[in-house]
């Protein structure tokens, strides 16, 4: 599996060094500042604690919550060690480094999941928060490929498990609630 994931196409590269070309230090500053949001989730996880501690956003918040763990799992334990891809940032050296190297591999890229998850938990229930939410989601998955630590398809198969795992956590907050011991969570 490593082989198929283990070295990008020229056309990821060449993607990669056409961001580089709009680097400047106001743009630098704001896409360090845009990942900073998605480390280690905390944008996220904030959002579903915060959605959790008000009733009519309850169900949200466990929704949030359960996705973010789920993808937590699928993707940084199970799918990043399978696939074993080495980082852009690892393979070439020749890039501005803004943030600290990641240790760890590449596909898929954790901030874009985390950030999907959230963000696509959120649409499906509030769409005007979602589209905000969305659009934080997409910035976030722009500034990894603008800081060369991920490619393109690290990106694009983080949103696309971060929509799977979404879906997948409404399912599993739907299957809480309807359990008869925990309904006052969701008092309705």
């Amino acid at each position: 599996m490593a082989g198929l994931w283990g070295a990008a196409g020229q056309w990821e590269f060449d993607i990669l060094y056409g961001l580089q070309k709009l680097h400047g230090p106001w743009l630098d500053q704001i896409m360090v500042f845009i990942t900073g949001l998605a480390d280690h989730g905390e944008l996220w996880i904030l959002l579903g604690v915060m959605f959790l501690c008000f009733p009519r956003t309850r169900y949200l918040g466990v929704t949030v919550l359960l996705s973010i763990g789920l993808g937590f799992v699928t993707g940084n334990l199970v799918l990043k060690n399978v696939f074993a891809r080495s980082r852009p940032c690892w393979i070439r050296q020749d890039a501005a480094f803004l943030v600290p190297v990641p240790g760890d591999y590449s596909f898929p890229s954790g901030h874009t999941l985390v950030s999907f998850e959230g963000a696509v938990s959120i649409w499906r229930h509030n769409r005007r928060w979602g589209a905000a939410a969305l659009g934080a989601a997409v910035l976030i998955a722009f500034s990894r490929m603008y800081l060369f630590v991920h490619f393109p398809t690290d990106i694009l198969g983080g949103a696309v498990l971060g929509v799977i795992n979404a879906w997948a956590g409404e399912k599993a907050a739907g299957w809480v609630k309807k359990q008869k011991q925990i309904r006052t969570i969701f008092p309705y």
